[in-house]
């Protein structure tokens, strides 16, 4: 029984991480933490760095949770995900949600939503909290 996370190096990532976490620790699942990119930009800040992915590793570790991160390069990030949730057979998913208006979504797609309707098993939406201390 698996857990996964659609995490990025950012404030909404660490969102889906706290909270995929939490629900890792309470079903007493594995969590499967997924960082990846397209790798079509010079610089792209929610890909983390391999110290930043040892930091998680470490944190959930010490928590006492099987954890594996799955970070790579990858034609279609919300795809990757997705394939990531079935290949697990993971019993929920869990992503970082922002505000986007209407025309942003048209122009940019949303991995979010995608991931919410390709997903086999119950996603969890979460955006971050003001105050939160997280993973």
């Amino acid at each position: 029984m698996t857990v996964v996370v659609a995490w990025s190096a950012d404030d909404f990532g660490a969102a889906a991480l706290a909270h995929g976490v939490a629900q890792a620790e309470q079903r007493r699942e594995d969590l499967v933490v997924v960082n990846v990119t397209r790798g079509d930009a010079l610089v792209d800040r929610r890909y983390a760095a391999d110290d930043e992915i040892a930091r998680v590793t470490a944190a959930v570790t010490a928590l006492g949770l099987e954890v594996r991160v799955a970070h790579g390069v990858v034609d279609d990030v919300a795809t990757a995900v997705v394939e990531e949730i079935r290949t697990t057979a993971a019993t929920l998913a869990v992503v970082g949600i922002r505000h986007r208006s209407p025309v942003g979504k048209m122009l940019l797609g949303s991995v979010a939503q995608r991931i919410i309707l390709d997903a086999p098993c119950p996603v969890l939406a979460v955006k971050p909290e003001a105050g939160t201390d997280l993973v």
